[in-house]
């Protein structure tokens, strides 16, 4: 996913409870899907930083030279700026791109 698109707020806001356990209807269910679906996003953009990082690193032992290369200060900057995972996570809850599923609650029902 692109997450430079993401229209997620970049700061905190005043959420809903209602609305934010309207699927599973439970809370605390809610915030561990949540929490698990920051972590893959947070994951993903970590991967993603390291990828282009790797284009400036440099593989010599030496310490006197140290380059400060322009490009790669504004990547940085860039994902520095980025709306935070869980805010990213919360934005996809509520927009309903989450597909999450309970297997206790399944095992129950059959």
């Amino acid at each position: 996913m692109d997450y430079r698109k993401s229209v997620a707020p970049s700061t905190t806001i005043t959420r809903n409870l209602d609305l934010m356990t309207k699927g599973t209807g439970n809370i605390y269910e809610t915030v561990i899907i949540v929490s698990r679906r920051a972590n893959q996003i947070a994951v993903e953009i970590k991967q993603e930083l390291n990828k282009k990082l790797e284009e400036f690193a440099s593989f010599s032992d030496n310490l006197e030279e140290v380059f400060e290369n322009r490009e790669q200060i504004e990547i940085s900057k860039f994902y520095e700026k980025l709306p935070k995972a869980t805010l990213i996570a919360l934005q996809e809850l509520e927009e309903g791109k989450i597909f999450y599923r309970n297997p206790e609650k399944t095992a129950r029902q059959k």
